[in-house]
């Protein structure tokens, strides 16, 4: 995979790793703040599976590579039915680190193929992190206007 496209993101989170690593990987949690339908089996070959991102039409697939609880993740990623990032093509890796009573979560996304779909997973990663500090933290972040915006 090629270094040149990367999204790399860094959000504090008022909440303990052990509850966002829960967000992360918990399927009900998950689409509390992002999809519509999800199904993790969150070990080393299990399947990271969600549906509804962003669109009722877009589903993200994938497989758990490295599962270290409360503390990091690492899974491929991709769309069904993209030629540009298929499923399996890229790698999400998100480290959870105990830091001023709340979580410092660092992910990056790599395996990007192309500037134009870099700035999207970019964007993308921005809108539905915002959304994970909210449901973490106890909130409810609300229907997603993205899906909203869609179904218009």
């Amino acid at each position: 995979m090629t270094d040149a496209f990367v999204v790399r993101r860094e959000t504090q989170i008022a909440a303990p790793p052990a509850t966002v690593f829960a967000f992360l990987t918990d399927p009900q949690k998950i689409v509390s703040w992002m999809g519509m339908e999800s199904d993790t089996d969150a070990h080393p070959g299990g399947v990271y599976l969600l549906k509804g991102v962003g669109r009722s039409d877009r589903t993200a697939r994938g497989v758990f590579r490295e599962v270290v609880p409360v503390h990091r993740l690492a899974y491929s990623f991709g769309w069904d039915g993209d030629d540009e990032v298929p499923p399996g093509s890229s790698l999400v890796e998100i480290d959870l680190i105990d830091r001023d009573g709340g979580t410092l979560m660092r992910m990056t996304h790599s395996g990007l193929p192309n500037e134009t779909v870099c700035a999207n997973h970019n964007t993308g990663w921005a809108h539905y992190l915002g959304r994970l500090c909210v449901a973490a933290c106890g909130q409810n972040p609300g229907p997603d206007p993205w899906k909203a915006a869609q179904a218009s």
